[in-house]
């Protein structure tokens, strides 16, 4: 028998999470809204819940296959899934594999800038500030996380770009950038939170180049509903070939 949705927790910019009857497990709704530049910028996408609730699930699960532990338990219906309950660790991990977005305007980096090897950046989880970029010595003075959990982050995440670019240049996408959050489970394990979906990567289409990602919202592009069902689609028959 599934886990009962009880109290709502906690409403977010893209989920809502709602704690269930059994302990240390929540459920997580996936809504269509959309924002971008800190939430300055608000829409809608059609069915983008259920269209990251899909990917996320099924690449969660891939992860999981490969050795990268995540809060992902199950997808219980269209809008929900099931995950543990984690405390989560206030800081955005960055992985980069091109400039794109905000570092080009940091840094003066022309966008599509090749990083060999991964840039690796920490900004704080915090809307009220716009999540500052931040250092490890931020991370470690202010007790966010310790050097051993810093560590197991940052090797996870490029564990994760490792296995999910190759999955990505297989669909025809090239992963430019994302963020990965990551929480303390009931045994005190960092393990991967959140999401993983168009709404925090970067995806270029690998023959034409254009973004299959939130930039087509950010940058109003148009096809914002297209692309994220394109990726979508193309994610579902990957895995269904792979079975």
């Amino acid at each position: 028998m599934s886990p009962q949705r009880q109290q709502q927790i906690r409403e977010g910019k893209s989920k809502i999470l709602y704690s269930t009857d059994t302990p240390h497990q929540i459920i997580q709704f996936f809504k269509d809204d959309a924002t971008a530049f800190n939430a300055l910028k608000k829409g809608t996408i059609k069915n983008k819940g259920p269209i990251n609730n899909k990917v996320s699930s099924a690449l969660f699960q891939y992860l999981e296959r490969n050795g990268i532990s995540t809060h992902f338990i199950s997808q219980l219906s269209e809008r929900e899934m099931l995950v543990k309950k984690l405390e989560i660790i206030p800081v955005e991990v960055v992985v980069r594999n091109k400039a794109a977005g905000s570092i080009c305007k940091r840094l003066a980096i022309e966008k599509g800038q090749p990083f060999h090897p991964a840039l690796v950046e920490f900004f704080y989880k915090s809307d009220a500030l716009g999540d500052p970029l931040i250092s490890e010595t931020h991370i470690l003075h202010f007790k966010w996380a310790n050097s051993k959990e810093l560590s197991t982050m940052v090797e996870k995440s490029l564990q994760v770009n490792e296995l999910l670019t190759a999955v990505f240049k297989d669909i025809g996408l090239e992963l430019i950038d994302f963020k990965l959050e990551f929480g303390r489970d009931s045994q005190g394990q960092v393990v991967l939170a959140d999401e993983f979906t168009a709404d925090g990567c970067r995806l270029w289409d690998l023959k034409t180049q254009e973004p299959m990602d939130k930039d087509r919202f950010r940058q109003d592009l148009g096809n914002v509903d297209e692309a994220y069902f394109e990726v979508s689609q193309r994610l579902t028959h990957y895995f269904e070939a792979k079975q």
